[in-house]
């Protein structure tokens, strides 16, 4: 099913201006004006969210003048004219921001549409409202839905409901109790949330005091990627509510936020510094002579040994190999310098382990599980040597009347152009992006996208992040591709393809080739 829309939620705080514009248009805007100062200091992206409710239709007409509710007051007293809330809106975008709004009946879903706010967001209260988020799906607006208050078999429906209406929509998770203690908080919700939809964005909808500023960086930790907060301000005969912050708590959040986006880093390790490196070499051990060794001689392990601390220019014990070549007369306890020495090429199975550990490390982070029984190869058309520009990774799963591999592409890889004589598979992304050409035609597939490639078709593929995916297909025959460089189909199958046998001991069945083309 295609998505109606594409949104990128991660990264977005989303600020509930809620009823605490009190009603009054100049306090609404004041608060818009300084949050956006705020937000601008800290290099936020943020949107500003406003409620909408048809009064009149909302509440009952008996219950109109209810005192008991708490709600019908409050809500009939705040009640700006549609036009106020045009002049804010008008503010907020002005102020560089986007504009989110969340609807409590279906007549608002049409003033929202009418306004063309960025994002339609569900409060928890709505999240089984039927025919509300029926009316929601039609907008093809992306959406926010909170969780507070519901089970997860709640949750799960709610998720489904906008599935199977294409909607694209993230996840908030969220406690309605106001403000929240920390012991009701269960932060952990968001990386089990994270796991359950995977392919969704996952954020914290706080209602936390608003001097605590530990929860936002906890909750980033664990991998939110979006975060709201309820936001207002104090004034003559105006009182803020216990779970609001102001401009200067917002501040306070935000920095919070950042600061723990420093500490946090990226997910790929992160280059050593010159003075980390200099302290990891103070502490290493270099390699000494054991014995007078005469120029040309292939270094073995008994002619050698280790001790601290290591010399400017010497060889450390982390690059000692066997079969390392004296280029000069060394004594015994001498110094081994790089510079009087020869240091193997390394051997081409190196560069298959190479690949070995990356793909297990992509398959693991990805959390694809795999039997004990499975035949690996790894197609290099180029060579070993450029394997890791132009090849795959290839798990064959089953091959009989029909067949089933797991294919990693990792980043920066490409696969060739080609096709299948007799063949036809199906693609199903399970992890990552693939940019495939089909007919030279770009289509960029993403986790559960799928593409069907019929034989005779040309077809290439690459990624520059990494991706797994699956093929099934009628059986898979050797020999029955055709690629369009026609030195790769001069090569045999066993030239440019190394099969592992077993990959927690590296055995290579095949002899490994590097094709000098």
């Amino acid at each position: 099913m295609m998505i109606k829309s594409k949104f990128n939620f991660n990264d977005l705080f989303v600020l509930d201006l809620a009823n605490n514009h009190q009603g009054i248009l100049a306090h609404g805007s004041m608060i818009i004006d300084n949050c956006a100062k705020v937000i601008k200091k800290n290099k936020i992206r943020a949107g500003i969210k406003f409620q909408f409710r048809d009064i009149p239709a909302f509440i009952h007409k008996d219950d109109q003048k209810d005192t008991n509710n708490k709600h019908v007051p409050r809500f009939i007293s705040t009640k700006l004219e549609w036009n106020d809330y045009k002049i804010l809106q008008k503010q907020a975008k002005q102020h560089g921001l986007l504009t989110i709004c969340t609807p409590f009946d279906e007549k608002s879903v049409e003033r929202i549409v009418d306004m063309d706010f960025d994002i339609i967001k569900i409060a928890s209260c709505s999240a089984h409202d039927w025919p509300l988020l029926e009316e929601v799906s039609k907008t093809m607006k992306p959406i926010i839905i909170s969780t507070g208050g519901l089970t997860i078999s709640e949750i799960d429906d709610v998720v489904s409901f906008l599935d199977h209406r294409g909607c694209h929509f993230a996840i908030m998770h969220c406690v309605s109790i106001y403000p929240t203690p920390d012991i009701k908080c269960n932060l952990r919700n968001i990386s089990d949330f994270i796991e359950r939809y995977p392919n969704k964005t996952i954020g914290w909808s706080t209602h936390e005091s608003p001097e605590d500023d530990i929860h936002v960086g906890l909750a980033r930790a664990l991998g939110a990627k979006m975060f709201e907060r309820h936001v207002g301000m104090t004034a003559d005969n105006i009182k803020l509510n216990a779970y609001s912050s102001t401009p200067e708590d917002l501040d306070k959040w935000m920095l919070a936020y950042n600061r723990v986006g420093d500490i946090l880093g990226k997910n790929e390790r992160q280059a050593s510094s010159e003075l980390e490196e200099k302290s990891i070499q103070e502490l290493q051990r270099g390699v000494f002579a054991l014995k007078d060794i005469k120029a040309g001689t292939k270094l073995t392990r008994d002619m050698v040994y280790f001790a601290f601390p290591i010399r400017e220019g010497q060889l450390s014990s982390g690059r000692w190999a066997e079969e390392i070549v004296v280029n000069k007369d060394i004594k015994k306890d001498d110094v081994l310098l790089k510079d009087k020495i020869s240091i193997p090429d390394r051997p081409k199975d190196y560069l298959i382990k190479k690949a070995i550990h990356q793909v297990k490390a992509m398959l693991s982070y990805a959390r694809i599980p795999l039997s004990h029984e499975f035949n690996t190869e790894y197609s290099h058309h180029y060579g070993v040597d450029n394997f890791f520009k132009v090849g795959v990774t290839m798990i064959t799963i089953i091959n009989r009347a029909y067949a089933k591999k797991i294919l990693i592409q990792l980043p920066d890889q490409e696969h060739p152009s080609h096709y299948h004589k007799q063949k036809e598979e199906t693609f199903i992304v399970q992890w990552g992006e693939l940019l495939s050409v089909l007919d030279d035609k770009e289509i960029l597939l993403k986790p559960g996208d799928t593409l069907t490639v019929p034989p005779g078709v040309w077809h290439s593929f690459s990624s520059i992040k990494g991706c797994i995916f699956e093929e099934i297909s009628t059986t898979a025959f050797s020999n029955d591709s055709v690629y369009k460089d026609n030195r790769i189909n001069k090569m045999t199958s066993e030239n440019r393809k190394t099969s592992v046998d077993h990959w927690g001991r590296f055995q290579i069945k095949n002899q490994i080739i590097n094709m000098d083309i």
